[in-house]
């Protein structure tokens, strides 16, 4: 692979990691709500999740899951649920919040579960997986290329939500963040509660 093709594929995966969604709110609920340790487990599972993914692209059964129509009907169903199970949970915190005046405290074991389940029942993330990766494997890539997509795609992941957590959990934010904590998770809720049900709506639309 030639280092233009890697800057390629880096900027592709970077354009991945970065884009808003039901990732993002994990993370940050994960860092305002357990602070730096749990953001970082959050991200690093989350990370996990995507290299999988990635692992299953290289191996080709991210193709059977592009075109098992059940399957991937499965998955998203699943990550509807468990997106709307997410956006209970936070909704609960922010009232809990409200109530003690105090922050909800999250494990960095409770973070990590999110991070990856929110990744693992993402089919969206097979599929972009198999269209990135289908412009740089080849038919006779050996192991070291297949080690470099992999590896690409799990530390763009992991370092960038790294980099969101450290920039929440500053001294100078982490005080204002966690003051406005109920409220952020409030919308959280509204926004993790929204896509669930819009993706339960399609979901049911297409049987």
């Amino acid at each position: 692979m030639s280092a233009w093709e890697w800057l390629s594929l880096a900027s592709l995966c970077f354009a991945g990691a970065a884009s808003p969604g039901p990732s993002l709110a994990v993370v940050v609920s994960a860092s305002l709500g357990g602070g730096k340790l749990a953001g970082l487990a959050a991200a690093w599972a989350h990370a996990l999740g995507v290299g999988l993914y990635a692992v299953l692209t290289v191996l080709g059964l991210s193709a059977l899951l592009a075109n098992a129509a059940w399957l991937f009907l499965g998955l998203q169903s699943a990550g509807a649920i468990y997106l709307l199970w997410l956006a209970w949970g936070l909704w609960r915190s922010a009232q809990s919040s409200t109530a003690e005046s105090k922050p909800t405290i999250k494990s960095a074991a409770a973070s990590a579960r999110d991070g990856f389940t929110i990744a693992f029942l993402n089919p969206k993330l097979a599929v972009f997986m198999l269209a990135l990766f289908s412009q740089f494997v080849r038919p006779d890539a050996n192991i070291e290329i297949q080690a470099i997509l992999i590896s690409t795609a799990t530390l763009i992941d992991g370092l960038w939500y790294t980099f969101i957590t450290l920039m929440l959990t500053r001294k100078k934010w982490i005080s204002v963040l966690k003051a406005n904590g109920a409220a952020i998770d409030r919308v959280f809720a509204g926004l993790l509660a929204l896509l669930a049900l819009t993706i339960l709506t399609r979901l049911l639309s297409s049987l």
